[in-house]
């Protein structure tokens, strides 16, 4: 039976860790997703300790010559992850020295992985942030396109699922694309404090060497390396706050998917979804479900459940570094991976249903949704809003008890309830005249609506043609 490799870290053991251990505790079946991050930040070390005089040009240039090749055979599938070499930066150094010889041995001076893997592990969530923002834009993109379909079309508005106001569809719609928007700024704001470079922190204290930790900070992108060693090697709080906007962004997507899924159910009828978003019962012919956004709405629980596992790893452990920490990297690479896919399929969701206007106007009068449009009507009348609401609170009453609307009510019944109303009451009865009555900033009024779409036109660089 051959022996087994010793540890890079072996020099003070005398036996070999056993079996169960070694496969307990590697971490290279998942980190492995941070080569092209761990690459990245060995060739800023290499290049920083040759120009501080700690190792040779010549060693640096063999150094970056052997982790090109590295590199290549990674892409390329050829390269060999070995679980005895522990995680990702174990089995690049290693593989490093098999293929270079001494040059390689150099390369940790003054790096401990402690600082190694909060470095890769900034820059693959730095890269992340990047793309999920793209992909929110996407999802607005989609969102805008589909409110420019629908011009005009109002629906009813609900609080507490029940019927309020009518609302234009384009104006819901948008409330989704600002709920995206400062998804995005969440996200970017963490990049902002997330954008600090660990490199050089060592194992927790620094290190005596001659470093130039500006050097490596500038050379990766970073703002800055961090100021206190023992910080830059400890806290989580950069992925902490990156799982929490995840986590935010999943749950406005999720209340985008139940809203959908009831609006596609045959009790609202209001959209259709297209053959090519939907899928279909195995027991039942008839079915079409719009199951895209019904998952949307249940993998919000795997990115939340996510953001609780850091949570819970991170709220007892001492300072400085644990092996705790290990630990952080699946639920990251988890949400990233459930976000990127729920903003995918929302966007494609988005392009491929259809809003059934005529089910929609039909279902319009139902619910009285032009009651406080009237009780402002009598504001306007100079009655305080209070008598207002108690008044059309008494009219709404007396419609349920004839099983009819406001605007069906004549003058003499209007007038047996208040002698307020007039003849130009009925200019606010109706969802078409309580849609043009909406005026204030933001409200959902056709010329507000069209003043919103102007500006995501514009800030998408979309067109309205």
């Amino acid at each position: 039976m051959s022996s087994k490799e010793v540890k890079l870290w072996g020099g003070r053991f005398e036996e070999s860790v056993t079996d169960a251990v070694e496969k307990f505790t590697e971490s290279i079946s998942f980190d492995k997703a941070l080569y092209k991050h761990d690459i990245m930040g060995s060739r800023a070390h290499a290049a920083m300790l040759a120009r501080q005089g700690l190792i040779t040009d010549s060693d640096r240039d063999t150094i970056l010559k052997g982790l090109d090749e590295i590199e290549r055979q990674i892409e390329r599938g050829e390269f060999a992850w070995r679980t005895d070499r522990e995680d990702v930066h174990m089995n690049i150094e290693a593989a490093l020295t098999d293929l270079v010889g001494e040059p390689a041995k150099k390369l940790h001076t003054a790096r401990s992985r402690n600082d190694q893997v909060c470095t890769d592990f900034r820059l693959w969530c730095r890269d992340a942030i990047d793309a999920i923002a793209l992909r929110i834009k996407h999802l607005q993109v989609s969102l805008v396109k589909l409110a420019l379909k629908n011009e005009g079309l109002i629906v009813p508005g609900y609080t507490h699922l029940q019927r309020a106001q009518p609302v234009l569809l384009q104006h819901l719609l948008l409330a989704y694309v600002e709920q995206l928007e400062r998804d995005a700024s969440r996200l970017l704001d963490c990049r902002v404090r997330m954008n600090f470079c660990p490199l050089g922190a060592c194992a927790l204290a620094g290190t005596g060497l001659p470093i130039d930790r500006f050097m490596t900070s500038e050379a990766l992108g970073f703002t800055a390396p961090m100021r206190n060693s023992i910080d830059a090697v400890s806290d989580r709080d950069f992925v902490l706050e990156f799982l929490s906007a995840n986590s935010i962004t999943a749950i406005h997507l999720s209340r985008l998917g139940e809203e959908w899924v009831l609006w596609a159910s045959e009790e609202f009828g209001f959209l259709t979804p297209s053959d090519s978003v939907s899928t279909g019962s195995s027991i039942m012919p008839q079915k079409k479900n719009p199951d895209p956004m019904e998952l949307v709405r249940g993998k919000s629980a795997r990115v939340v459940g996510d953001l609780v596992s850091l949570l819970v790893l991170c709220k007892g452990l001492p300072h400085a570094y644990n092996r705790d920490l290990q630990e952080d990297k699946e639920p990251v690479f988890d949400s990233v991976k459930t976000i990127m896919g729920m903003l995918e399929v929302s966007a494609e969701f988005a392009d491929n249903i259809t809003f059934n206007q005529e089910r929609i106007r039909n279902a319009l009068p139902a619910g009285h949704l032009d009651a406080t449009t009237l009780a402002d009507y009598l504001v306007k009348k100079g009655i305080p809003f209070r008598t207002s609401h108690d008044i059309v609170g008494r009219s709404v009453a007396f419609c349920v008890s004839r099983k009819c609307q406001l605007q069906d009510l004549s003058l003499a019944e209007l007038r047996s309830i208040s002698t307020v109303f007039d003849e130009d009451v009925y200019e606010f009865l109706g969802v078409e005249n309580a849609i043009k009555k909406f005026s204030s900033y933001g409200s959902t009024g056709s010329e507000c609506v069209s003043s919103q779409l102007d500006y995501w036109v514009a800030k998408l660089d979309l067109s309205r043609k």
